[in-house]
Order: structure tokens, then C-alpha cells, then sequence
């Protein structure tokens, strides 16, 4: 491995290269987070509950986790700029064929099918960026990808809302195919050649939980609390909509202050990480247990919905870089293998939280989801809380460098 001091891209294009990424890591959010502001309409449009239209992150999701490890291991020597190219083409396909759908059960098997190029990118993007750059800046380009998350939940979420509203939830699945083929072409004018590096086999990729203590436990609290995080996420357009009888611009303003939370609790965190990464990832995890019940006690007036939406975001944010930082600790010299677990257990706990919240929503009300957030979160918390701190401390931008 080498740490790429002595570099042959041009500082420029460099660092065009990883916006590049986050650009395209802002795509590949949006596209999978979208439904979560488009629910009630798509329900509305196509017959069917909100239940069951949040299967559209579900299935997203469970193809996101389940598919990607393997084809992470199956595309282990193929150019990674190539590699990417592919994703996207997927991706902008997937969104036109979402926008002009007659039905339910082809918007559901076309995002199955986007959901696998979701998770591939997940697990090389990030190595990609680190890659772009001279070794010694290579943490610095994984945290400005990482900002794509929050630059999809400050404006591509919200904006996604915001364009349903004055057009309709099929423009604006149209609108982002688009965007995806925008990205498309920047990757093919921008990203230099990456041929893969660190091939790790099928049975590999597997085994590294078996023989790393430290990955497992920080794969189960991940896996709890997203589970916890998006069983109640998922369906807080229709609970803001059941507990204070918001409009639609209203949800779209409460959908940017969670994403300027975000941004916020990204950029604290990616100083804190450094300093105590166990601490930071407690303190963003019981954040987001706290926000969770203040949407329950005080949700139904604006100001209740405000504070708890605001404090929410920030944790999310914090809690998002921190279990990245804690996966890449666990197992710095395998880093893509790393990330693919990570996506299949990140990924997954999506679709299954979304299905669960929508059993949840559909048979005992929506509020319910929010309490099976509480739990799973809360859980993921406890556990953190007892294990030592060794399984989770910072690692150093030496061995990010080496592992890109």
C-alpha cells in the first residue's frame, strides 16, 4: 500500500475529483432518501398506504445491503472510474423509469434494482477520494465526500419536497434523473483513471467480522440505531401532518432545519472524532434518542416540532461520521471490504427500520414508529455505553491514507 505523497494528478483536478464524488454521493442520497418527503403523495397517486409506499426505501435498502459485498468482490478488478460510471448510469435510468411508472410494482422492482448501485457506490466511494489526493490530505477528502450526505439532507431532500409541491412527485423523480446524468458526465470529464486496488474475495469479505471483535460490535450498534433512526424517519411527513396539521411548505422548512442540523453536527464532529471518538458517538446517539422523545411530548406545536427536528439533525450528522470513523478504526488495512460490511448492515437496518415503522404506522399508528425508534436507539446507546473504549478510538490520517 502506499500513502501517495508523491502524487500524479494535479492539485486541481485532484480536488475536482473528490467534489466530483460528493456530488455524486449527493445524488445517491437524495435518490434513496427522496420517498421520505414524497410519501403521502405517491401513497395518494398510486392507490396504496403510506405503509406500503415506504417499501420504496425498504427494498432500496435491502438490495443497498445485501448485494453489495458481493458485488464489491465481483468487480475487484474492474477501474473503479468505470466502476462509478456504471452506478450512475443506473442511477439516472432508475429515476426516469420511477418518474413514468404506471404502477407500484415497477417503481418498487426499478428501485431493487437502483438500491444495488447505491450500496457498490458506498463502498468504494469514499476510497476513491482518499485516493484522489496526496496521502497526507486523504482524511480531509473523506470528510468534504461525507459532506454530500449533508448537502442532500440541507437541500436535496427539502428540494425534492419543495419541487412535488409545485409540480409533482413524478417531475421531480424526472428532475433527478436528470442530475444523475449531469454527474455521470462530470465523473467521465473529471475522475482519472482508478484501477481497484486492495481486491478482497467474496469469502474474505465475510470473514472479516468473524476474526474482528471491534468491527462486530460497532457493526451492532450501527445496526441498531439506524434501524431506530429510520423506523421513525421514514414517516415524519406523516406525523408532523397527524400532530399539527402542517402544510406541505412547512414540512419542507422542517425537512431543511433537520438537514442544517445535520451539516451541523457533521462539521462538530468531524473535529471531535479526532479527540474521542467514543465520546462523540455517545453523546450524538443519546441526541437522537432525546429528539425522538421530545417529537413525541412536544411535537404537536411548531416550536416543539422545531427544537426536536433541530436537535435531531445535529445528532444524526454526528452520529453518521462517528460510526464511519469507528468502522474504518476497526479495520483500517481493509478498507473497501470494511465498507461493504458497513453497507450491508447500514443499508439493510434502512429497509427493515422503514418496514418495520410502516408496520408499526399502518397497525398501531404512526406515532408507534417513533416509539420503536426510541427503543432501537437507546439500545445502540447501552451497548456503546459498556463496551470498552479501545473498540472504538479515532484512527489516525496515516492509516486512512494507507488504506486508500
Amino acid at each position: 500500500m502506499t500513502t501517495r505523497d508523491e502524487h500524479p494528478y494535479s492539485t486541481l483536478r485532484s480536488w475536482l475529483g473528490v467534489s466530483v464524488i460528493t456530488a455524486s454521493l449527493f445524488i445517491f442520497v437524495t435518490t434513496e432518501l427522496m420517498p421520505v418527503g414524497l410519501l403521502t403523495p405517491v401513497s395518494t397517486s398510486l392507490h396504496i398506504s403510506v405503509g406500503v409506499a415506504g417499501l420504496m426505501v425498504t427494498l432500496y435498502g435491502i438490495s443497498a445491503g445485501l448485494g453489495v459485498p458481493f458485488i464489491v468482490a465481483w468487480t475487484r478488478r474492474v477501474n473503479r472510474r468505470v466502476l462509478l460510471s456504471a452506478l450512475l448510469a443506473i442511477l439516472a435510468l432508475g429515476n426516469l423509469i420511477t418518474a413514468i411508472a404506471p404502477n407500484f410494482p415497477l417503481v418498487l422492482t426499478t428501485r431493487l434494482v437502483m438500491g444495488f448501485a447505491n450500496g457498490v457506490f458506498w463502498a468504494i466511494g469514499v476510497s476513491m477520494a482518499m485516493r484522489l489526493v496526496p496521502g497526507r490530505h486523504a482524511s480531509r477528502a473523506a470528510a468534504v465526500a461525507l459532506s454530500g450526505i449533508s448537502i442532500a439532507t440541507v437541500v436535496g431532500m427539502p428540494l425534492g419536497t419543495f419541487l412535488e409541491s409545485l409540480t409533482s412527485w413524478r417531475t421531480t423523480f424526472l428532475i433527478w434523473s436528470g442530475l444523475s446524468a449531469l454527474v455521470f458526465l462530470a465523473v467521465a470529464a473529471v475522475i482519472p483513471s482508478l484501477p481497484s486496488e486492495n481486491a478482497v474475495s467474496v469469502r474474505e469479505v465475510f470473514a472479516l467480522p468473524l476474526k474482528n471483535v471491534r468491527l462486530r460490535l460497532v457493526m451492532l450498534t450501527v445496526i441498531l440505531y439506524v434501524l431506530g433512526h429510520f423506523g421513525a424517519y421514514t414517516f415524519v411527513r406523516p406525523f408532523v401532518e397527524n400532530n399539527s396539521s402542517a402544510t406541505p411548505a412547512y414540512i419542507t422548512g422542517l425537512l431543511i432545519i433537520y438537514g442544517a442540523g445535520g451539516a451541523v453536527g457533521n462539521f462538530i464532529a468531524g473535529y471531535t472524532v479526532t479527540k474521542n471518538l467514543r465520546a462523540t458517538f455517545i453523546v450524538a446517539c443519546a441526541g437522537l434518542v432525546a429528539s425522538l422523545l421530545l417529537l413525541l411530548t412536544i411535537g404537536h406545536g411548531q416550536a416543539g416540532l422545531i427544537i426536536a427536528v433541530a436537535l435531531w439533525g445535529v445528532s444524526f450528522g454526528a452520529v453518521n461520521l462517528s460510526q464511519i470513523n469507528m468502522t474504518l478504526a476497526a479495520a483500517p488495512d481493509t478498507f473497501e471490504a470494511a465498507m461493504s460490511l458497513n453497507t450491508l448492515g447500514y443499508n439493510t437496518s434502512i429497509a427493515l427500520g422503514a418496514l418495520f415503522g410502516g408496520l408499526f404506522a399502518d397497525n398501531l399508528g404512526v406515532r408507534s414508529a417513533f416509539w420503536f425508534g426510541v427503543a432501537l436507539t437507546a439500545a445502540s446507546l447501552l451497548i456503546t455505553l459498556s463496551t470498552r473504549q479501545k473498540t472504538t478510538r479515532p484512527i489516525p490520517d496515516d492509516a486512512l491514507a494507507a488504506s486508500g
